[in-house]
């Protein structure tokens, strides 16, 4: 195959002088009967060009004056340093042929939301929407780089699943061949559990859907879920793999995705700090007291925290802290009590930095079959349904716990955006399942 030579390839001083052949689409033109100046954009970069009636066959100046935003386009030429250009260099034609004439394209500058949203497909093409996809990538790849990196197995799981774990008012009904009760996944923990018997650490990268009905910033009806489990767990074990899994994703970002994020105009201030210090862990009535002593706000006992107290008690830090120790009543079925006081479990949420609120949730697994059964009850769930699960605790149980990571807010947050629906290429939301 063809080694095309990318447009960051040639954005270097010991490249000035040499002639290249790019290929591309154009990001912005203008033109007189002399000059044509054409910036041209790739997967790396963007670079100006400019054309010169006079150095170029008649056709090919033609082609340039006519040629629209987001025509295609393969142009050879003389890189030149160029410091009021772009980025700094130009790229002076010698050939300038057009694959395709793009129409008047639709999305220019200072279009609504709503305008954008309906035409994901075009403005993917943007800068912005580029850095974050790229971003995005690497994200994807350091989570898998870690997992691998601790000996952890993939495991995959079904996406129309019989049972609920997060809450069913969240579910997705499946009309599955006429048959009720099926529903898209919420989370893989029901099937990964069993599996843990077997390989003993394994993680995965999967969708997950939730029927929420909010239009909030931070909200989506699918998103990508990181999620491991691992047998002979303690309750640390789970904390500790979420800080370094969060670590190492920012680490490999920093390190891989400068550009980015400096074309996104990103503080990277919580990022460097995300790495370089331990992350703050706390139970959640300490988080109480920090609530009332520093925000004077005072939450009762036994609430769940929202994400306004989430987001007043984050401010305090400048890395993600771990609240632990959630009351009973608040969290799932699965999570283990803390043998001391029942009346709270072995869960964690992880709270960003700057207001972005949960971005991983994890526990110790509950191991007793009677109080699994007692907890299904007292949320309306039929054990019945559950008995696959139960047989786990039946057969051979150890204590094991793991944690789900939620993969576009870890995007929104390092990327610092104001929407979780540009950490995702077609976001699906309560309004939005088009394009």
């Amino acid at each position: 195959m063809q080694e095309w030579t990318h447009i960051s390839d040639v954005l270097k001083d010991e490249m000035a002088g040499k002639e290249t052949e790019l290929r591309g689409w154009i990001y912005r033109t203008r033109s007189s009967n002399k000059y044509a100046f054409v910036v041209l954009r790739d997967a790396s970069d963007i670079i100006q060009t400019v054309v010169d009636a006079q150095n170029v066959p008649k056709e090919d100046f033609e082609a340039a004056c006519k040629a629209l935003v987001e025509s295609s386009v393969i142009v050879k030429g003389k890189i030149m340093k160029e410091p009021r250009a772009p980025t700094g260099y130009e790229l002076h034609i010698t050939s300038f042929k057009v694959v395709h004439f793009a129409e008047k394209f639709p999305i220019t500058k200072d279009q609504s939301i709503e305008f954008l949203a309906d035409n994901r497909h075009l403005w993917l093409r943007s800068r912005k929407m580029t850095a974050i996809m790229k971003i995005r990538s690497t994200v994807f790849g350091a989570i898998d780089e870690y997992f691998k990196g601790k000996n952890f197995y993939e495991y995959h799981s079904p996406i129309f699943q019989a049972v609920q774990c997060e809450g069913g008012s969240t579910l997705f009904d499946v009309d599955y061949f006429k048959q009720k009760g099926v529903f898209l996944a919420q989370t893989w923990q029901l099937y990964a559990e069993p599996a843990i018997f077997a390989l003993e650490k394994i993680y995965t990268i999967a969708p997950s859907f939730r029927a929420e009905k909010s239009k909030t910033s931070r909200h989506l009806t699918e998103y990508w879920h990181a999620e491991m489990e691992m047998a002979w767990s303690e309750f640390t074990d789970i904390q500790d793999h979420g800080e370094a899994l969060i670590k190492h994703v920012v680490k490999r970002v920093l390190e891989r995705n400068q550009p980015e994020l400096k074309l996104l105009e990103r503080n990277l201030k919580t990022l460097e700090a995300t790495i370089a210090k331990p992350f703050p862990r706390m139970t959640y009535t300490d988080a109480l007291k920090i609530l009332k002593e520093q925000d004077a706000t005072e939450i009762p006992w036994g609430k769940d925290l929202r994400t306004i107290e989430e987001d007043m008690l984050s401010k305090h830090y400048d890395t993600p802290i771990i609240v632990t120790e959630y009351p009973k009543a608040v969290k799932a079925f699965y999570m283990k009590e803390v043998p001391e006081n029942p009346d709270v479990v072995q869960g964690c949420d992880f709270i960003a930095p700057e207001g972005y609120g949960e971005i991983i949730g994890g526990s110790q697994r509950e191991d007793k079959i009677a109080e699994i059964e007692k907890r299904l009850k007292d949320q309306g769930e039929d054990p019945a349904h559950y008995q696959f699960y139960l047989d786990t605790r039946r057969y051979g149980s150890v204590p094991h716990g793991g944690f789900g990571f939620g993969v576009e807010r870890v995007i929104s947050w390092i990327c610092g955006l104001d929407n979780i629906k540009d950490a995702i290429a077609f976001p699906r939301t309560m309004t939005r399942w088009t394009p």
